[in-house]
Order: structure tokens, then sequence, then C-alpha cells
């Protein structure tokens, strides 16, 4: 058990992508059970009545911290008509992209174009600047556009800090390929995110193998262990709708972590390991 308290990000992934991720979301906000939430600014069902209703949770007192949640992948549409590579009228698939990054065969202009559309539409429909950015499926560690990504953030929302994926010392296992990669592409990231002044979370965690044998409430308190002040645990709580089930295969896993972080076990596990949620401010 840790002795000292520890005041973590708890960030909900997707705000936007149909109305039950939202609706559940904003119902784990209102209860204080998450602190964090970044939006989908492009997705078909994200519009100025949902960030109204975001946004009303923190009048008064701010309860979470609202982020740009750059989006560059299929089934998504980008906001910019002359994005490529295209793929069926959309952002073409993660594989495709990657290839594409890894051979540096991107267009530079196209990127910072289309993340800067993304992050204007945050700033009409919020009438602010975003308190932080990250990318979808963690398309903001690759390379390239990791340059367009920390650029448009360093000259559009300089306070903005931004999600780096490198997990906290203690956390790091071999085995986990996934958070492996993830471990190695944010090395490269943070330093030049430090050249440009941009702030970055401490420590990542909450990456899973999102299949059917996947028990939320057993992988949280992996995720708390060793974590530090200002680390991030990434979440994507919900409910499960038609609209969802039409763009995006993470379905049921949303609405166990949904009532996992409404339950009566999640305050008690963040207590057992000595860890509060930090206060947006």
């Amino acid at each position: 058990m840790q002795s000292r308290t520890r005041r973590i990000w708890l960030c909900a992934d997707d705000y936007g992508i149909s109305p039950g991720v939202s609706t559940g979301i904003r119902e784990l906000i209102a209860r204080e059970r998450l602190n964090a939430t970044s939006v989908m600014v492009v997705a078909p069902h994200f519009d100025a009545n949902q960030a109204s209703a975001l946004q009303a949770l923190n009048s008064g007192k701010k309860r979470a911290a609202l982020g740009l949640h750059v989006t560059l992948t299929a089934p998504f549409k980008p906001l910019t008509e002359a994005f490529a590579p295209m793929h069926q009228g959309a952002f073409p698939p993660l594989a495709t992209l990657l290839r594409r990054t890894a051979a540096r065969r991107l267009h530079m202009d196209l990127l910072v174009h289309e993340i800067s559309a993304q992050l204007r539409r945050f700033l009409n429909v919020f009438g602010r600047a975003p308190d932080f950015v990250d990318g979808h499926q963690h398309v903001q560690l690759f390379p390239q556009i990791r340059d367009a990504f920390l650029k448009v953030t360093a000259e559009g929302a300089p306070d903005a800090w931004v999600r780096q994926c490198g997990r906290a010392a203690r956390l790091r296992r071999l085995h986990d390929q996934k958070a492996l990669t993830l471990d190695i592409l944010s090395l490269g990231y943070r330093r030049k995110a430090k050249k440009l002044g941009i702030k970055v979370n401490r420590a990542f965690a909450g990456t899973y193998a999102f299949g059917r044998r996947a028990q939320f409430a057993d992988l949280f308190p992996r995720f708390l262990s060793g974590l530090p002040d200002g680390g991030l645990v990434m979440c994507h709580p919900g409910f499960v709708d038609a609209e969802l089930k039409a763009i995006d295969s993470l379905t049921d896993l949303r609405e166990q972590e949904f009532a996992f972080f409404a339950s009566d076990a999640f305050p008690e596990i963040m207590a057992a390991h000595s860890v509060e949620l930090e206060r947006p401010r």
C-alpha cells in the first residue's frame, strides 16, 4: 500500500463518438469519478449540444479538464477537403496510416491543416482552447504526425499539455508489446515536446487487450501501481448504442468500464492505493 497520496488524471477518451458514450462520460464526471475527457470533434454525432452539456458540468466548479482528441483514422472523415491519403471517403485505416508514417510518406502541410481545423472546431464549440491535446489510437506519437501535432498545439493552444504514453519505470513489462511500443514512440515525442516548451503528463497507463476475456475491475489496480503524481490513466467508459456499433468495434467493454467507475469498488481501490483524482484548474 502506498503511504503518500498521489493525484492522477483519469481521462475518458472518445467524448462525442456517440450519444450513449457521451452520456456515460458526463454521468461519471458529474459523480466525480473522472476528471478529464478528450473530445472527438470529427465524430458524426458530436455537435454544439454535446459540447454545451459537457461544458455545463464545469459551471461554478470545474469538475473535468477538457481536451481535444485529434483523430486521423477511419471510419472518421477529415474536416479539410484536401486531406490525403483517403480511404473510401474517410481517413485511412490505422495500419495504413502506420505504414505511411514509417515510410515518411505523409504531407506535413496537409497534416498541419487538418489538425488545425480540428483545433479550430474545438475553439468554436467550447469558446476556449483545450486544457490538453491527445490523439485517437495514439496517432500523436507517430513519425511525421507528432511534428505536425506539436507544432499546431504550440501555436494554437500554448497553455495546453499533451499526452505522452510512456509508462512509469515500475510499470514497464516487456511482455506487453503494445505498451512497449508506446514507451518507445514516446521517447522522441517527449524530447520534441520539451524543445517546444509543451508540458506532458508524467506517466501513462490504461492499455489492455480489448478482448472478451478482459476484466476491467481486475486490471485497474495494476494501472495505479507505481503511477506517480501527475500520471494519467486512459479509459473508455460509456453506454452502447446503435450509433456506436455502426462506427466502432469497442462496445461492450465500454459498459464494463462504466459499471466499474460507477461502483463502490472504484473509490475503495483508489483509497487502497492512496490515489486521488487531480483537481482540474
